[in-house]
C-alpha cells in the first residue's frame, strides 16, 4: 500500500478516533499468509481495552467502508501498540520523556550501533539520552533505525 493511501485513511480516521478520545500511534497494511490487514494501533493513558478496540473498529470499519480506500479484501484490526513497539512520532518521544529507550543506528556513532539511555530531549533533527554513565549522547534523527521502550530485567 502506498504511503499516500495510508496517509489518506490517517487523515479521515484520525479526527474520528480522537474525538472519541484516544490517540492513533500508527497504521500500517501488510500482508501475511495472503491475507491483507489492515491495522490500527491507538493509546489512551488508562490504557486500551477490548471494548476500546472494537468501539474504533465499527466506527473506523464504517467510516472505510464509506470511503472504499482499497480496493481488495483485507482484515480490520484494532490494537493497543504493546510495549516493544516502535516510538515514531513526536507525540511518542514527548510522553516518553525520562524514560528509558533503546535507539537503533543505520550506521556506527562512535563504534556502536545501538544506544540504551534516559530520553532526555529531541528536537526535529536529534533526540538526547543520558546514558547509564550519565553521559549525554547526542544522536542525529537521520541515522536512527528504530527507537523503542528499553525493558531492563
Amino acid at each position: 500500500m502506498s504511503r499516500n493511501l495510508v496517509n489518506k485513511i490517517k487523515e479521515h480516521c484520525e479526527p474520528i478516533i480522537e474525538e472519541l478520545g484516544y490517540e492513533l500511534v500508527d497504521i500500517e497494511y501488510v500482508k501475511e499468509n495472503n491475507e491483507n490487514f489492515l491495522r490500527f494501533y491507538i493509546w489512551k493513558a488508562e490504557g486500551i481495552t477490548i471494548d476500546d478496540c472494537q468501539k474504533v473498529s465499527e466506527i473506523i470499519g464504517d467510516k472505510l467502508d464509506e470511503l472504499d480506500p482499497i480496493k481488495e479484501s483485507y482484515y480490520l484490526e484494532v490494537s493497543s501498540p504493546g510495549l516493544d513497539r516502535p516510538l515514531k512520532t513526536d507525540k511518542d518521544l514527548k510522553r516518553n520523556l525520562g524514560k528509558d529507550i533503546e535507539v537503533s543506528l543505520y550506521k556506527n556513532l562512535d563504534g556502536k550501533k545501538k544506544y540504551n539511555g534516559e530520553l532526555v530531549d529531541f528536537t526535529e533533527d536529534y533526540i538526547k539520552i543520558r546514558t547509564d554513565d550519565a553521559e549525554e549522547k547526542k544522536i542525529e534523527r537521520d541515522i536512527i533505525s528504530n527507537i523503542k521502550l528499553w525493558l531492563k530485567f
